[in-house]
């Protein structure tokens, strides 16, 4: 299996605290919240986030071309960021890189954002690019996945992965039903970029031993897109912390089982949060093996839910712990798709 040389991440310029949502929330509907609705959307467990606009453009009326124009823009400069950040730390010129793979389920850009990375970072012209469109929440993990693949591929290659997601780009406060109020309580904005080899000489590093992924039937409701008008719509239409505890624990039991480990056998796992109740039924689902995934509590305070960038962010903060048993990587998202990984520290690599 692959190495993980490094984790670099980027956030977008304009900081929002939880309270401030609230209020934009209120402006938009033009009166005070209820109480109840305020308790709920308080209760998410976040404390502050980055969008990619100031908070009064979320009022504006929304339009395709207006939303595509920050994605390019916005979203070329965090990829740039990110990706330029993750190379320094390993050490690595653009030109060493074999392949990019893209992440991005909030936008979408032709030619991709990794084709326009190659004259504007002085990537080889002949480097390979991938842009995955569809993942959501689940992408980092599965991302790892397919740069874990190619980084395999032609005798060993390097490999850089970056997600991307500007969730803001799908708000929509002319519309008050509770999916778009969960929506406006949980998602930001941000990037995160890795860079995975498949070469010889990596000893020493943290390295990854085995990913799954299942998808359960008849579950397309529960996350997702639908082409509205103006954008993107979410779907989002059933528990997922219920799913959690019912559905994805038997499968993430098998996994361990298959890879020999027991919870008691792991580090700290590195968890998309999701929301504060599904962080509540991750913590539940490890206990009482593991006590708590605090850094996956502390991503999801500080930046909310960035959908597919956010367990790179979680990783990150857990590789300068330099922990030394395996991280479970844990993600779900629209399917309904459940991805898991095992990377094993250094020292065992």
């Amino acid at each position: 299996m692959s190495a993980l040389i490094s984790i670099a991440t980027a956030v977008p310029d304009y900081e929002i605290t939880q309270a401030e949502v609230l209020a934009v929330l209120a402006k938009a509907r033009g009166a005070a919240l209820p109480a109840r609705l305020e308790q709920i959307l308080g209760n998410s467990g976040i404390d502050q986030r980055y969008l990619a606009c100031e908070a009064d453009y979320y009022l504006e009326p929304r339009s395709w071309t207006g939303r595509a124009a920050i994605y390019n823009q916005v979203g070329s400069r965090l990829v740039h960021k990110a990706a330029g950040d993750a190379l320094d730390k390993a050490s690595l010129a653009p030109a060493d890189i074999d392949a990019i793979v893209l992440i991005s389920t909030t936008g979408t850009m032709t030619p991709s954002i990794p084709s326009r990375m190659i004259q504007a970072m002085g990537f080889n012209p002949s480097t390979q690019t991938i842009p995955v469109f569809g993942y959501g929440c689940a992408g980092s993990v599965l991302g790892l996945r397919l740069a874990n693949d190619l980084a395999a591929a032609n005798g060993g290659q390097n490999v850089l992965m970056i997600a991307l997601e500007l969730c803001s780009l799908s708000y929509d406060y002319s519309q008050f039903d509770k999916k778009n109020m969960i929506a406006t309580a949980l998602f930001a904005d941000g990037c995160a970029a890795a860079v995975i080899s498949g070469k010889a000489g990596q000893a020493g590093l943290p390295s990854f031993r085995a990913f799954d992924q299942k998808t359960w039937p008849d579950t397309r409701d529960m996350m997702g897109w639908e082409i509205g008008a103006t954008g993107f719509d979410l779907v989002l239409a059933r528990d997922i912390p219920t799913f959690v505890t019912n559905d994805f624990a038997p499968f993430c039991d098998a996994f361990l089982v298959d890879q020999g480990l027991d919870k008691s056998d792991l580090a700290e796992p590195a968890c998309h949060p999701g929301g504060g109740r599904v962080v509540e039924a991750l913590e539940a689902y490890f206990a009482p093996e593991i006590a708590g995934i605090p850094a996956t509590r502390d991503i999801l305070r500080q930046h909310g839910n960035m959908s597919s960038p956010t367990v790179l962010f979680v990783l990150e903060q857990l590789l300068l712990q330099k922990l030394n048993k395996p991280i479970l990587l844990t993600a779900l998202g629209p399917g309904f798709t459940a991805a898991l990984g095992i990377l094993d520290p250094a020292a065992a690599a």
